[in-house]
């Protein structure tokens, strides 16, 4: 059995990460071709995959410079999930720190914008509140009051205006129909809000300081503590507006699932 189990692991090995395989094949030579035949049949399996997670990446890249990428990418981080549905988690980290894999810096955005859709579209089901269970909150709790967000909702930070490429090329189809002339990306450090509702995925580009509320909140910041982020960034004045104006936008979205008041612990006697 331990010769046995010696073989898989060299064989998963000769396979996975094309380490030298004269051992393996040293009763069998002839058994090579066979070996490189699994060894092209992983990678494009794979190469699927990402063709598959990442939609409109690879209309826009264009089959060379995708297969390109999908092949650093599968010699770096080869898939360790039981489902290849999770194939890709890293690839726009991977995409950042190998720009010569990356015609252009705008599409390790699109990378993040479409894996985060990903995410959201396969996210748990659950009702959003209303403004009404908000309503029923006693003034005194609001200070303390602290909100759940869909777990399919993502706030990223992006660097390029890739949303009307994305846009442009989600319905294309490269068998059946003329490619859309792509708006070029301008460099635009902004925010993108991701989530589902219903079975429809949504986004929508969020100011600097919504975005900043709406981080604060996934993280378990109460309603006074984003208050006092807002009156870090617009002042005293109008931080109260600016928060609940925030609050009023999630609950229009559905971000919201579920909301509690959830007190910090008393402080230990000096």
């Amino acid at each position: 059995m331990n010769r046995l189990a010696e073989q898989q692991h060299a064989l998963k090995h000769a396979i996975v990460e094309r380490t030298d395989a004269a051992g393996l094949l040293q009763m069998q030579p002839e058994r090579e071709p066979l070996l490189r035949i699994y060894q092209q049949a992983y990678e494009a399996r794979l190469t699927s995959a990402l063709r598959d997670n990442f939609g409109v990446l690879p209309k826009v890249m264009g089959d060379e410079a995708f297969d390109e990428l999908a092949r650093g990418y599968i010699a770096a981080h080869p898939s360790r999930e039981p489902s290849i549905r999770w194939f890709g988690d890293k690839l726009a980290d991977f995409m950042a720190q190998r720009d010569d894999l990356v015609p252009h810096p705008a599409f390790t955005d699109l990378a993040r914008m479409e894996w985060a859709l990903r995410g959201a579209f396969d996210s748990a089901d659950a009702a959003p509140i209303d403004a009404a269970e908000l309503a029923a909150q006693p003034a005194e709790n609001w200070p303390s009051l602290r909100f759940e967000a869909h777990a399919g909702v993502q706030v990223l930070a992006l660097q390029w205006t890739i949303e009307p490429v994305w846009r442009a090329m989600q319905s294309f189809d490269p068998e059946t129909g003329d490619e859309p002339e792509l708006p070029e990306p301008e460099e635009h450090a902004h925010s993108l809000v991701v989530w589902r509702s219903g079975l429809e995925t949504r986004w929508r580009a969020a100011d600097a300081v919504p975005a900043l509320l709406l981080r604060a909140a996934i993280g378990g910041a109460s309603f006074g503590e984003l208050c006092g982020l807002a009156a870090a960034q617009v002042g005293e004045e109008q931080a109260a507006g600016v928060a609940v104006a925030a609050l009023q936008g999630w609950l229009a979205d559905g971000l919201l699932v579920r909301c509690s008041v959830r007190h910090p612990p008393p402080s230990p006697p000096r």
